[in-house]
């Protein structure tokens, strides 16, 4: 790789580091075409991203962030899965590796927090921002469909009985 492809390269992995809510590194050694291309499409139904990157690179971009803990997570064949949301990656991660050993979770990053392979597990299991999004929405929603229903009822009682009154009068 030239050095304008090494700078094009660092300013990519740059950006994912920055930008990312998390990054999770694994090792990939074994896996095959047809398997990777089923966890990277695995990860995009999470709303994710896979790329294979070189630990030198990787080593460079990060900046200092995490330190050595973060570094030594950059060694043999790495694979790094991203998103926006910090929990989609660990969470598209998480399920490949059950279904297939020959991916290992090493670890991540989330901002300048490095995490271990527990932490990324305990990460993937938490609810999605979209579905935090709709349980906030429901309980917001909730009360007001309950005031609708209190004011409604008082009007619909009354209907009821006018209703009545009408029948009685009609036998």
């Amino acid at each position: 790789m030239d050095k304008a492809g090494k700078a094009e390269s660092l300013k990519v992995l740059g950006g994912i580091f920055e930008e990312s809510g998390s990054v999770v590194v694994a090792r990939y050694a074994g896996l095959s075409v047809a398997e990777m291309t089923q966890f990277r499409s695995m990860l995009r139904e999470q709303g994710a991203s896979a790329k294979v990157i070189k630990n030198r690179l990787a080593k460079i971009a990060l900046g200092g962030k995490g330190g050595d803990d973060a570094a030594n997570m950059f060694v043999d064949q790495t694979v790094i899965a991203y998103s926006p949301d910090p929990v989609a990656a660990a969470k598209g991660a998480s399920d490949f590796a059950k279904e297939n050993d020959k991916l290992v979770i090493i670890g991540g990053v989330m901002g300048d927090k490095v995490l271990d392979d527990k932490a990324v597990d305990a990460l993937a299991k938490l609810p999605s921002l979209d579905q935090l999004r709709g349980k906030i929405l429901g309980v917001l929603q909730a009360p007001a469909t309950k005031v609708a229903g209190v004011v409604q009822a008082p009007a619909s009682q009354l209907a009821r009985v006018i209703s009545a009154y009408s029948s009685k009068d009609a036998a």
